[in-house]
């Protein structure tokens, strides 16, 4: 069976990706949730590298993801810095909680794993019930520039304990007509030329038009919306190697 931010997955994440490192969203984020005096919501917060400049900064903001080995790890980045927020295992389409948010944020790309269309909407839809009237949409989105089946890259992080994990991702299918792409990760630890574990990821991405995301927003109760590339707030993208943000406001 095929994992999914498992054990070895999140080890390079917290590697390759430590708290503290930024892409210019964290700044951004912080710039944009500037005022917010209520709860926050990171849906999919993985090892809290947003999350955690975020409570750090005195946001209240709940985080939840599907991965037990990410919530794990995110635990610990937190409790690493005496920081106690609530967090819980649950996915996108279905968590169901009893408070209203001021904002929901999912930043670096993460919408884009609900791959099949009916599930992102089901989340939008779920979004939009947690938000409170005028509460924040907040969401990265990147256009796939991987194009070819077959394409493999071998990336390799040296870890704590001493040990190399290695990845090696393949395109393995590009689906236009139904707008996903799905790539086949082999991850490796591997200490003194011993291969200790090994772990297989089914790695699925659905991508956007820029417009058509703006309409689905519209559709599901969403205006005011504010289109950004690489976080200059407001920019309008111009080559599909830009990120691009939606800021979006709940209407009830």
């Amino acid at each position: 069976m095929l994992g999914y931010y498992s054990k070895l997955s999140t080890e390079v994440y917290g590697v390759d990706k430590p708290i503290g490192t930024s892409f210019g969203d964290v700044e951004f984020y912080l710039e944009r949730l500037a005022g917010i005096k209520g709860r926050i919501l990171e849906p999919a917060t993985g090892t809290g590298r947003m999350l955690v400049p975020l409570l750090e900064r005195k946001f209240m903001v709940d985080g939840f993801d599907s991965s037990l080995d990410m919530l794990n790890m995110c635990s610990k980045n937190c409790e690493a810095r005496g920081l106690r927020p609530n967090l819980f295992k649950a996915d996108m389409e279905t968590f169901s909680l009893g408070t209203e948010y001021e904002a929901v944020i999912i930043p670096a790309g993460t919408f884009l794993l609900l791959h099949e269309r009916g599930a992102s909407l089901r989340a939008l839809k779920n979004f939009h019930r947690h938000l409170k009237p005028g509460g924040k949409l907040i969401v990265d989105l990147y256009l796939p520039t991987d194009n070819e089946i077959g394409n493999s890259t071998l990336r390799s992080w040296e870890v704590e304990d001493g040990g190399v994990i290695t990845l090696e991702s393949t395109t393995t299918d590009i689906d236009h007509i139904n707008q996903f792409s799905v790539s086949n990760h082999r991850y490796e630890k591997w200490e003194r030329g011993q291969l200790l574990d090994t772990e297989l990821e089914r790695f699925a991405m659905r991508w956007y038009g820029v417009e058509e995301f703006r309409t689905i927003l519209e559709n599901h109760g969403f205006g005011d919306i504010v289109i950004s590339a690489d976080y200059v707030y407001g920019e309008y993208p111009k080559n599909p190697q830009q990120s691009i943000t939606f800021e979006a406001v709940a209407k009830k």
